[in-house]
């Protein structure tokens, strides 16, 4: 009951968070009257390739607004690399301008340099408009000749907004940029630029309530959802064959064994028959693990990360995560992990006292530092190179504060409390068979039995169940797609579990049989392969389907990925062995064990 209030407290705390998150920083309530000033924020420019390699849109020589204003920023905005400052265009409600001069300049040697730079890198701007996002490319590339020293590198000099709207909503807004109007920067001499903009307005009849419409149809499309409903059916039949295979055979194999056991017992000669298999180890298959406090963290981090990926969901599923909604799932991110400290803290050290571990305070440490350890070095080293390209990505100190305080105030708190409980829970570990006081031998197994060879091949099934939505949260994540259909998502989530535990599961049950009782850690490893199987993914993914490219955006691409593939690893192994731990428990539960 306790766990269930728990759980419960938790998801009202995540409720709350998420509902003050909704409030904007502006004052606004999107209805404006003719004239009135609609809130316009020139947000980042960067290469259209490197989604993480963004740089304030400041950086370029662009005009700038008479009143500069930054505008205050949550935290899941600035860990997305969001930086809003006042943009220098004017686009009051309901008012066209034409051809309207934002400013008149010379630019100079180095300012063509920076944007000629930019327009090779194919640069794109993002703004928002009353919390629309609207983007656009600065420049073009004219590929004239074969070879790159005859290209022309041109500037956009003059912006058309299209914005549409229903009484007093801005509903929609669309950028082009004028094909003829363009400023040269090929070559490293001063140009005079004359920068514009045309503001349209049209009336139209969409609600308010549907205008992020738009932004979520593209994932939405027909040929998109044929594709990720293909996706499913494939990995339905995927799972549905190979796991119908390996239950025929395993449930054949034990129906036999346990055959073998009553005719043995009804005979009353269980003593003169000989065990073999799994039956024979009995005594050992419950023998504490090794490093059983480093085992213990990892169901314990395991644990954590499945509830929080659990939480994330829960939210996408109800409409928090909606496109564009800025920084919403990093701020779901840090929040939850910090709330779920103390699951982790609780399952790791109930568990390390189940296994007779004395040391619980040393093994809390562990199981706090576990994932955040490596993920901090990571982020310190990624976050170091974002300073050094002066990179949007680069925290700013106050956020990094922001951070350090809810880890010391929350997360570790919640860590101790729940290590406490944990501690305090005096659960006694359930086997079923009495552990000999020496381990038996295990016996010369093949090359195909080690722990290598089979974690290879648990992986590859539930890797085979997901890889064609892989592409899909990939090209999200490190591109400009949208993905918004979070359903399929959390079916092939849950296509992803079952297949993790029976697989992992089979490999138990084989290596009991072939007499090698050290199972516990072959589980885990076992179920989490699947997360080295993701990486291998993002090798191919980065050099056969993106064009991202500099050392910037690919020590993002694989240092983040490395983090969150250890964390699958984590939260995956768990599920294994979690797995494995209720069938062993069951088949042991039905010998006679002396």
């Amino acid at each position: 009951m306790a766990g269930k209030k728990m759980v419960a407290l938790l998801f009202v705390a995540v409720l709350v968070v998420f509902g003050a998150d909704q409030v904007r920083s502006d004052a606004s309530d999107h209805r404006y009257k003719d004239g009135d000033q609609v809130p316009l924020y020139a947000n980042k420019v960067g290469p259209f390739h490197n989604p993480s390699e963004t740089y304030r849109y400041f950086d370029l020589p662009f005009c700038f607004p008479a009143h500069m204003k930054e505008k205050k920023e949550a935290l899941g905005e600035v860990l997305n690399g969001d930086r809003l400052v006042s943009a220098p265009y004017q686009l009051d409600f309901l008012r066209e301008k034409d051809s309207e001069v934002v400013c008149k300049k010379r630019l100079s040697k180095e300012e063509v340099g920076q944007f000629r730079a930019a327009v090779k890198k194919d640069y794109y701007f993002q703004m928002y408009y009353d919390d629309l996002p609207i983007w656009g490319f600065i420049g073009k590339v004219d590929k004239e000749g074969k070879d790159p020293s005859d290209f022309k590198y041109y500037l956009f000099k003059h912006i058309h907004f299209d914005i549409f709207y229903n009484k007093d909503r801005v509903i929609e807004i669309n950028v082009r940029t004028d094909p003829n109007a363009l400023v040269d920067v090929t070559e490293d001499k001063e140009v005079d630029v004359e920068f514009l903009y045309t503001v349209k307005w049209k009336e139209t009849n969409t609600p308010f309530d549907k205008r992020m419409d738009k932004y979520s149809q593209s994932s939405s499309l027909p040929h998109h959802l044929e594709i990720h409903w293909f996706s499913i059916i494939n990995s339905c039949v995927t799972v549905l064959l190979l796991t119908g295979f390996l239950a025929t055979i395993l449930m054949r194999v034990l129906k036999n064994d346990f055959v073998k056991i009553r005719y043995a017992h009804d005979e009353e000669t269980a003593e003169d028959q000989e065990e073999t298999g799994w039956k024979y180890i009995h005594g050992d298959v419950f023998r504490y693990p090794k490093y059983k406090s480093l085992f213990a963290a990892s169901l314990g981090s395991g644990t954590q990360l499945f509830t929080l990926t659990v939480f994330i969901f829960i939210l996408a599923l109800v409409g928090v995560f909606y496109p564009y909604n800025r920084g919403a799932l990093f701020t779901a991110l840090v929040v939850i992990y910090a709330l779920t400290s103390g699951i982790a803290g609780y399952t790791a050290t109930s568990f390390y006292c189940q296994l007779e571990g004395t040391n619980w305070v040393r093994n809390l440490l562990l199981t706090g530092c576990l994932f955040c350890g490596p993920l901090f070095l990571t982020f310190c080293f990624l976050n170091t190179v974002a300073i050094v390209y002066t990179a949007t990505a680069a925290l700013p100190f106050g956020t990094i504060v922001v951070i350090v305080l809810i880890w010391t105030l929350v997360t570790s708190p919640l860590l101790v409390l729940g290590g406490i409980a944990g501690k305090n829970s005096k659960a006694e570990f359930q086997a079923p068979c009495r552990t000999t006081k020496y381990p038996r031998e295990i016996p010369p197994l093949p090359w195909y039995r080690g722990t290598i060879p089979q974690m290879a091949m648990a992986g590859f099934l539930p890797f085979s169940a997901i890889y064609i939505e892989l592409y899909y949260i990939f090209a999200s994540v490190w591109g400009h797609r949208i993905y918004t259909i979070y359903s399929i998502l959390f079916i092939v989530f849950i296509i992803l579990l079952i297949v993790t535990a029976f697989i992992t599961v089979a490999l138990t049950y084989f290596q009991l049989a072939a007499e090698d009782h050290e199972w516990w850690w072959r589980s885990f490893l076992c179920g989490g392969s699947t997360g080295l199987f993701i990486y291998a993914y993002c090798l191919y993914y980065y050099y056969a389907r993106s064009d991202m490219s500099g050392f910037m955006q690919t020590s993002f691409f694989f240092g983040y990925m490395a983090c969150i593939c250890y964390g699958f690893f984590l939260m995956l192994g768990t599920v294994g062995f979690r797995a494995s731990l209720l069938f062993v428990r069951h088949i042991y539960r039905s010998i006679k064990c002396e």
